[in-house]
């Protein structure tokens, strides 16, 4: 594009003329020649009226040609000018964050908020100081802002979405608290799909939450697919999975056996990822375990459907669905005739461009096909891949853990927004029940483990009843499973990776299966692992059950010995077959399409 001539303004220039020069040059493609323009207006009227007006202007668009310390030299200068410009202080706050200087874009945009600007300006406010609390895992004082926001405004969807997540995250019930004039229908159609699936297993409220971020924030998809642009595709057949999960995450946990012992003689391994890079084993083993590793970090959605369509992929497995980081549009652009949604998100995406879900019977039974838009493909034991060669620290005693040597020990190392106060309460009951018993949870946030023993309170249970484990490296967590004698399973949201590492550890669980995907995990692999009595269909059931087997500890113990001798060789973990099963359905449906 040919550069156009700057313009030479005099000093006398209106700011309204000024802006509307910069405007033709933006939209003429030259961002960089606006920013002159604004910087040399600026030398030659020193003393022209709303010159901070022209300096914030001139910030914003520094700011979008990334060149931060400009931008933010120019909204200091403004706010030298007008110290309480709220437009000014809010942007400065955005650039100061990205800087990483948190404290001080918090307390500028608490100075929107005191000094009264307009009830929209505060609204941004709020939103920012929320969203940046909440990343820094401030939680409480994130959900005070959000609240808040809320009062002022009750239409945001997206503000109820993380207000209800956050109240999960802090073991906060009832998480659809009322809010200002903020509607119980507002609370419900704003929760997102990760959080309904905690709350809910309701498939169609689930599939609501799916269809509803999609049509809000996924690009509508062209309408030609991609894959059929292409040369025709011969010879093995092309799997590529995609993800921002390919690191030490509880899919890039799951599937490096899935990766390496694909039958190379037949397939062709690719890895479409965004992932941070590191040096971490994880990350080094799955890149590994690919025949071919394509960065999408910093390319654009369009163009990494272009990479991947091009690379002549037959299977697209995506790996992330809905969930934090992922990149959904990619998938719109249908890059591969066969698009598969797997392990990510437990349940229906609603995303166009994909057609299929793993799953087995179990999982996904009838009932639940008219709420989800995949298709099923169903593998003949358990839908769940895991790893063989997960690495395991030496056992420590209980005592490590400040757990009673003699007691009965239930636990649940789900993380705590899976927790609902229904099942929580349950678990009171079961320690009510099971003397000498005690409960060990995660302690995922000081908030959430203050709110569950508040819980215990009000049950009547004795708070060093509740034990809490820190966090801990993979390996030293596999380790501290067998200090327990019983998982006791979430609802509706169950452990699935986390499920996979107790049994593979030898630990039973007791689990609540329901009408969703993901309230049916867990059950499905107890019964892969040939443990189906464990599976429970109702609240009562369940509680019934865990409280008859905390006081026969000698049965858990033959589970125990069940899990050790025969666990391990049972079809749940017998990862060969379940590898040759997946490559039988994804071959099937590659060259119906080829």
């Amino acid at each position: 594009m040919p550069t156009a001539t700057l313009p030479h303004p005099p000093a006398a220039l209106s700011l309204s003329e000024l802006m509307a020069q910069a405007q033709a040059l933006q939209q003429a493609g030259q961002p960089e020649a606006a920013a002159a323009l604004y910087q040399r207006w600026l030398a030659e009227a020193p003393d022209a009226p709303l010159r901070h007006a022209a300096l914030f202007n001139l910030g914003t668009l520094l700011s979008t040609l990334q060149r931060e310390p400009e931008a933010e030299a120019a909204y200091r200068e403004a706010l030298t000018l007008l110290p309480d410009f709220p437009h000014a202080l809010l942007n400065l706050g955005h650039v100061l964050e990205r800087r990483g200087a948190h404290e001080e874009g918090l307390a500028l945009w608490q100075r929107v908020i005191d000094t009264g600007a307009a009830a929209d300006l505060r609204v941004h406010a709020y939103n920012n100081r929320g969203r940046l609390l909440e990343t820094l895992r401030r939680f409480p004082e994130a959900e005070h802002n959000l609240h808040q926001s809320l009062l002022l405004q009750p239409r945001q969807p997206d503000v109820v979405q993380h207000y209800v997540h956050l109240r999960q995250k802090q073991c906060k019930w009832p998480v659809h608290a009322p809010v200002g004039e903020v509607t119980p229908n507002q609370l419900l159609t704003g929760t997102s799909l990760l959080a309904m699936m905690s709350a809910s297993d309701d498939p169609a409220l689930q599939l609501m939450a799916a269809q509803r971020f999609c049509y809000e924030k996924v690009p509508k998809p062209p309408a030609v697919a991609l894959h059929g642009l292409m040369p025709p595709r011969s010879g093995r057949i092309k799997v590529g999975y995609l993800s921002g999960d390919l690191h030490t995450h509880a899919v890039g946990l799951l599937i490096p056996e899935l990766l390496e012992l694909h039958d190379r003689s037949r397939f062709e391994v690719f890895g479409f990822c965004w992932t941070p890079e590191s040096n971490t084993p994880q990350r080094k083993r799955l890149l590994a375990a690919l025949d071919h590793h394509v960065r999408l970090a910093g390319v654009d959605d369009e163009t990494a459907a272009k990479l991947i369509a091009q690379a002549g992929i037959d299977v697209l497995v995506d790996l992330q669905g809905l969930t934090s980081g992922a990149r959904p549009a990619i998938l719109g652009w249908r890059a591969a005739p066969v698009q598969v949604s797997y392990l990510g998100l437990p349940g229906t995406s609603a995303l166009h461009g994909v057609d299929w879900i793993l799953a087995d019977r179990f999982v996904m039974p009838p009932e639940l096909l008219p709420y989800c838009t995949e298709k099923p493909i169903y593998l003949p034991h358990c839908y769940q891949v895991s790893d063989r060669q997960r690495e395991v620290a030496d056992k420590p005693v209980r005592a490590t853990y400040g757990l009673p040597e003699e007691a009965f020990v239930f636990c649940s190392f789900n993380n705590n927004f899976k927790f609902t106060q229904s099942v929580f309460q349950c678990w009171m009951r079961i320690l009510h029940a099971v003397p000498n018993s005690v409960i060990w949870l995660l302690a995922d946030n000081d908030t959430a483990r203050e709110n569950m023993l508040r819980e215990a309170d009000a049950a009547g249970v004795a708070r060093e009843r509740l034990v809490f484990a820190p966090r801990v490296a993979p390996a030293e967590y596999l380790a501290r499973f067998p200090l327990a004698d019983l998982v006791l399973d979430t609802f509706p949201y169950n452990a699935g990776t986390t499920a996979s590492d107790a049994l593979w550890m030898g630990v039973p669980i007791v689990t609540l299966s329901g009408r969703s995907y993901i309230s049916r995990m867990a059950g499905s692999l107890l019964t892969a692992v040939g443990l189906p009595d464990l599976v429970t269909e109702t609240l009562a059931d369940y509680e019934k059950l865990a409280i008859t087997l905390g006081r026969q500890p000698a049965r858990v113990a033959s589970y125990k010995r069940y899990l050790a001798e025969q666990g391990r060789s049972s079809p749940l973990f017998d990862l060969p077959q379940l590898v040759r099963d997946i490559e039988a359905e994804f071959e099937r449906l590659a060259l119906a399409h080829r």
